[in-house]
């Protein structure tokens, strides 16, 4: 049996509204565009998830929203809004779909995925994962309880940019 996350950072945020807090930043136009492009990408590639953990901020609900997919379970937290590894590797811990999409912040994100996989995958952004980087990672568990550092295996990654320019080019 297996599990799947998918690890996605929140898309890019708007910064035009300077008396906002972090926490209620929205997106920007690019941020919209980009999180539209993953959704299509996880729809494309047949990786749908039935259970979601994300940050409570409006700019992670937002990604999720223009995402476009929609999952059993969704659950916005605060404990995952600018979380360390260990506090989101305790939160999957406590997944119960077979396919998780953890919705989360850097630098916590970052740090989270290269500690959560085996071997990174060769691509230069993995390790400082951009706004809406989206890893999808394979476990060799029956249920999240078991998931350890360094036992994911990366199926795929991507990075929004490189998709819309994939597509322009056609």
């Amino acid at each position: 049996m297996t599990r799947t996350l998918i690890l996605t950072r929140h898309a890019k945020s708007s910064w035009g509204t300077p008396a906002l807090s972090d926490h209620d930043r929205p997106l920007n136009k690019r941020g919209r565009n980009s999180a539209a492009a993953i959704g299509e990408w996880l729809r494309d590639n047949n990786w749908l998830p039935d259970e979601v953990l994300s940050s409570s901020s409006t700019r992670t609900r937002e990604t999720w929203d223009r995402i476009g997919l929609s999952a059993s379970n969704v659950n916005f937290t605060r404990d995952l809004y600018l979380a360390e590894p260990e506090d989101m590797l305790v939160l999957l811990a406590a997944a119960s779909g077979e396919t998780v999409l953890m919705l989360g912040h850097n630098p916590g994100i970052a740090e989270f995925a290269s500690l959560i996989v085996q071997k990174a995958p060769p691509h230069p952004r993995f390790l400082d994962y951009p706004t809406c980087a989206t890893s999808i990672i394979q476990f060799d568990i029956q249920d999240w309880s078991r998931v350890r550092w360094g036992s994911g295996k990366v199926l795929g990654f991507a990075i929004p940019r490189e998709l819309l320019e994939h597509k322009r080019r056609g």
